[in-house]
């Protein structure tokens, strides 16, 4: 970030300065999840001074492991974690931010790759339309010639309905992907889950492969067991 800090204004970023600007601004990024009454104002008010804006992180584009409340009573959580759960304004379920505001890009990752944030940015300050890769992790482990964990070693991995970007980290040394960078473009996942069944996976194991870190993510949140009709 430092060479980008040269070429542009960080107007506000509270972690890399004490003052900021008043907007508008060119380019917005936004973290985090919408989990509270506060935060939809606080977005709508950033998307109204921004020319583009960027949700960075699966937290920001699909609700992020937080979302996980989708699937129980917020007031029973709140019960069980805190002693005073009448003090915790949090809404029932944790969202990303297209569903309250235009969201331009979105930058998946949980934590984002900065080769994809820099190359959008760079896009964007040289007036081109930023072209982010929506292939899956099985094909990043194609080009670094990995074997396949799944196939060859009989390992859970979700690569083949996973976004690429984190370049088949956990593959590359052995491990199954575990779809940090969210679904990709159309991933049929209820085809995939059929597919573990097949491998002998009950349905509650594959129900809990997809709702791990992006689970509010419209294409994990319905996934039903692999021979559910």
């Amino acid at each position: 970030m430092l060479p980008l800090a040269e070429i542009v204004n960080i107007a506000y970023f509270m972690e890399a300065k004490r003052d900021f600007e008043p907007g508008p601004y060119d380019i917005s990024i936004a973290e985090g999840s919408v989990t509270t009454e506060r935060e939809i104002a606080v977005i709508k008010q950033i998307r109204e001074q921004s020319k583009f804006l960027l949700a960075a992180g699966v937290c920001a584009s699909e609700g992020g492991i937080q979302g996980l409340r989708y699937f129980g009573d917020i007031d029973e959580m709140k019960a069980r974690a805190y002693p005073e759960p009448e003090k915790v304004h949090a809404l029932p379920l944790s969202r990303p931010y297209s569903e309250f505001v235009k969201v331009d890009y979105e930058l998946q990752g949980c934590p984002i790759d900065r080769h994809q944030l820099l190359s959008v940015l760079g896009d964007l300050l040289l007036g081109r339309f930023p072209r982010v890769a929506t292939n899956s992790v099985c094909l990043q482990c194609k080009r670094k010639g990995n074997v396949c964990v799944l196939v060859a070693g009989g390992t859970t991995c979700m690569g083949p309905v996973t976004h690429d970007g984190c370049g088949a980290l956990c593959p590359s040394y052995g491990r199954g992907c575990y779809s940090c960078f969210g679904p990709m473009d159309d991933p049929k996942p209820q085809r995939f889950a059929l597919e573990l069944a097949l491998r002998g996976m009950s349905d509650a194991d594959i129900r809990r492969q997809f709702h791990k870190i992006t689970s509010y993510a419209t294409a994990y949140r319905g996934i039903k067991g692999g021979f559910d009709s």
